[in-house]
């Protein structure tokens, strides 16, 4: 059981270390291949979702916006707003 438990933190700091070194993206002109990368929770679908919106929708005025983007909650914004630009 202790050696589960040890897996299980190493498990976490590793995911912890990987979110900690996304970089920012920017929603209004990275690709869905970026999009999927640099942000937790976005696989290729709700990355392509986003890119579909900002093509029907025009640009995200502010981080939030992102939440317009049918399957992008509250929750996914919260994991990604500090990694979230909507200009340079």
């Amino acid at each position: 059981m202790t050696s589960l438990l040890k897996m299980g933190a190493a498990v976490g700091l590793l995911l912890s270390a990987a979110a900690a070194y996304a970089g920012p993206v920017n929603i209004n002109t990275a690709d869905e291949k970026a999009l999927a990368k640099e942000l937790t929770g976005v696989g290729p679908a709700k990355a392509a979702a986003i890119v579909a919106d900002r093509e029907a929708n025009g640009a995200f005025e502010k981080p939030e916006d992102i939440m317009r983007v049918d399957g992008i909650g509250e929750a996914i914004y919260q994991q990604n707003k500090d990694n979230i630009k909507v200009n340079d």
